[in-house]
């Protein structure tokens, strides 16, 4: 089957659909009447991941009502119940409202989100395990025997508030347990003002702070590979690619209490922060403690990831047929005249 995965060039996609020949260009342009009007019919099926935020409302509804031109089936994998990019909520839950109903079938991660979407929407959301960020990356050598707890912030996205003060609780539960906080940071945001608290801790050799680049995969596997514990520090959100990084190397998890990042890995440790409550700085505090005095997780076999891989391209093949039959009956031509 000719699967139009969107986006075309992105891990989670290679994972699912090795013979993936969509554009790779974000956003896609597959996103664009013109481009479905040219190579629409160059495809069976589409499979939406994420990518979309640029589109207005209307943008989306004339973008469903072409598929349906074209006898596309619409395939969509929830990633974001909650976009991590938007400070305001409402514009991905306009655009959930068009995709959840338009779509042939529904994909997600947890159990959690597909239960939130049968709530909202009254949609069944087949839930499929995310695959392996490190598959296929070579173990990197013995991690640090220090404990060590990591943070990093990248390009403080929106959804990383208060950043200083996700750093001074940390310290202080790496502190409790004897470990030590290294904080990773993107260039450009390096001199930020919410992270003045940050850079003064560092000045004085509390914490360890690195300022550099995007890592490669093999720099990523080797970062995580030397932490105890990683901190995501996220006020909203709904699922990790960063999380299933750490269940790779064996990096257990500190996870706010907004999303589903606890159904994704059972060595997930939680703490409160939300969009509603804020951050619950004590919390934190004990979370990152009891995750530096707890031995080191199990890293995931390289057989068990490629056995669930192989499971997850099943499953994915198994829904693309069924979404494709379902949109052929529905769209049946004797069908459509009975229903006049």
């Amino acid at each position: 089957m000719r699967v139009l995965q969107i986006p075309g060039d992105h891990p989670y996609v290679h994972q699912i659909d090795p013979s993936v020949a969509s554009p790779g260009q974000v956003p896609s342009p597959a996103l664009t009447l013109e481009w479905l009007d040219r190579h629409g019919r160059e495809f069976d099926l589409v499979h939406l991941h994420f990518g979309y935020e640029h589109l207005t409302e209307d943008d989306v509804r004339r973008w469903l009502r072409r598929l349906t031109d074209l006898r596309l089936p619409l395939v969509l994998t929830v990633h974001d119940l909650r976009n991590p990019h938007q400070a305001d909520r409402a514009p991905h839950d306009r655009h959930l409202d068009l995709l959840i109903p338009a779509a042939a079938a529904i994909l997600t991660l947890t159990p959690g989100a597909a239960a939130e979407i049968g709530r909202r929407w009254g949609r069944t959301a087949e839930v499929v395990a995310h695959p392996a960020i490190f598959e296929t990356v070579d173990q990197p050598g013995t991690p640090s025997t220090g404990r060590v707890v990591g943070v990093h912030f990248k390009d403080l996205r929106r959804n990383i508030v208060d950043p200083d003060r996700i750093v001074a609780a940390a310290l202080s539960g790496a502190k409790a347990a004897h470990g030590r906080l290294r904080v990773d940071l993107h260039p450009g945001v390096a001199e930020r003002e919410e992270l003045r608290g940050t850079r003064r801790l560092a000045r004085r050799g509390e914490i360890d702070l690195f300022i550099h680049p995007r890592f490669s995969d093999q720099e990523l596997a080797a970062y995580l590979g030397g932490l105890h514990a990683y901190l995501l520090p996220n006020r909203w959100g709904t699922h990790s690619g960063w999380l299933e990084a750490c269940k790779d190397m064996g990096t257990r998890v500190v996870a706010p209490s907004c999303g589903y990042y606890a159904d994704q890995w059972n060595e997930v440790l939680g703490y409160r922060h939300d969009e509603v409550n804020g951050l619950d700085v004590g919390a934190l505090e004990r979370a990152v403690e009891q995750a530096l005095t707890m031995e080191p997780a199990r890293p995931a076999s390289r057989w068990e990831r490629r056995e669930q891989r192989d499971q997850v391209r099943a499953v994915h093949a198994e829904v693309y047929e069924r979404a494709r039959l379902q949109t052929r009956i529905e769209l049946d031509p004797a069908r459509m005249l009975l229903a006049r």
